[in-house]
């Protein structure tokens, strides 16, 4: 079966020698049955309770001027239609389990699992709303959590380094001398060397490029205590794909949380504290090996149907639509 693909109304008018702005206004005003929809629809809240199912995803997403919504979606629909099982404007935890306990709960009692990020209020969202549901944080935001630890460092570190310049600018200025920076054999100076290392520290030394692996060695000779928080990182992402349970998961988690406490970076520590405190919801990944990138793909078909439309100017529409391709 072929997956149809969203089309803009400009688009369709212009394949059918149809004007743009009059077709679009035929179709919201008498072709559709959009402003029947409208009278019975409730302000910044949509429920589709026969779309919900076992296995669910929630996450936020902005659909116009920057505001955040809600959106839960059913897995197994793989992003087509039934996907979309709710959409709330906003992310106030109160106000999006309000919405989503209007389901019964007998249907609510069904889901199985869902998966989310690492923010409190989804935490709560989820809990609240779905009881029988086992909790997975999604795999990728919590490594994010750990990359940006390593991140951290090494910002502070060019930042570091920046003062060091500018200092010695100013001396060989007062001097009335010409100001050479240091530079490697790569050609970068160390404040060069510390920014375009910004993309090889997010990724594993086997998807290095030939310039990033030299540029690599002279980051970790340079700054090894870099080397040594990118390497936890590299541990922590290793938890991930070697282990075969969520009791093997656990005792190298414990391993990984001991080596960062004995290399004392403040920033590394840190993200082990946000790891501590979601670890029940990080093991359950374990169980299923879910992850949010059903929700991720989603969300990314939800921008790409409005970069087709060329932005929002009336959201009821663009709501409506939505629902004829998703719900």
């Amino acid at each position: 079966m072929v997956e149809t693909q969203p089309v803009s109304i400009n688009d369709l008018a212009k394949r059918n020698k149809l004007n743009g702005s009059t077709f679009k206004k035929q179709y919201k005003e008498n072709l559709s049955d959009f402003r029947e929809w409208e009278q019975g629809l409730i302000p910044d809240t949509l429920i589709y309770p026969k779309n919900f199912g076992p296995r669910m995803s929630i996450d936020e997403t902005s659909l116009h001027n920057g505001e955040l919504y809600t959106i839960v979606t059913n897995k197994d629909a793989k992003g087509k239609k039934g996907a979309l099982a709710a959409l709330i404007k906003g992310t106030k935890a109160s106000i999006v389990s309000e919405a989503i306990c209007t389901v019964p709960i007998g249907i609510r009692m069904k889901v199985e699992e869902i998966t989310l990020d690492l923010a409190n209020n989804m935490d709560f969202i989820c809990r609240e709303s779905f009881p029988n549901a086992v909790l997975t944080a999604d795999r990728f935001h919590f490594q994010k959590v750990v990359s940006e630890g390593v991140q951290e460092m090494r910002i502070k570190l060019r930042r570091a380094a920046i003062d060091e310049e500018n200092l010695k600018i100013m001396e060989a200025r007062k001097q009335k001398k010409a100001y050479k920076s240091q530079t490697y054999t790569n050609g970068d100076t160390p404040k060069q060397l510390l920014a375009r290392s910004i993309y090889l520290l997010f990724k594993p030394k086997n998807k290095w490029t030939q310039s990033q692996r030299e540029r690599a060695c002279i980051l970790f000779d340079e700054f090894p205590a870099l080397k040594t928080a990118y390497m936890s990182s590299l541990m922590f992402r290793n938890i991930f794909e070697t282990a075969k349970s969520r009791e093997e998961g656990k005792a190298k988690l414990n391993k990984w949380h001991e080596k960062v406490s004995e290399d004392g970076f403040t920033e590394m520590i840190s993200a082990g504290n946000t790891i501590k405190t979601n670890e029940g919801k990080i093991l359950n990944y374990f169980y299923t090996r879910s992850t949010n990138a059903s929700a991720e793909s989603f969300n990314a078909k939800l921008k790409g149907f409005r970069a087709l439309l060329r932005g929002v100017s009336d959201i009821n529409f663009f709501l409506f639509r939505i629902e004829k391709l998703f719900a």
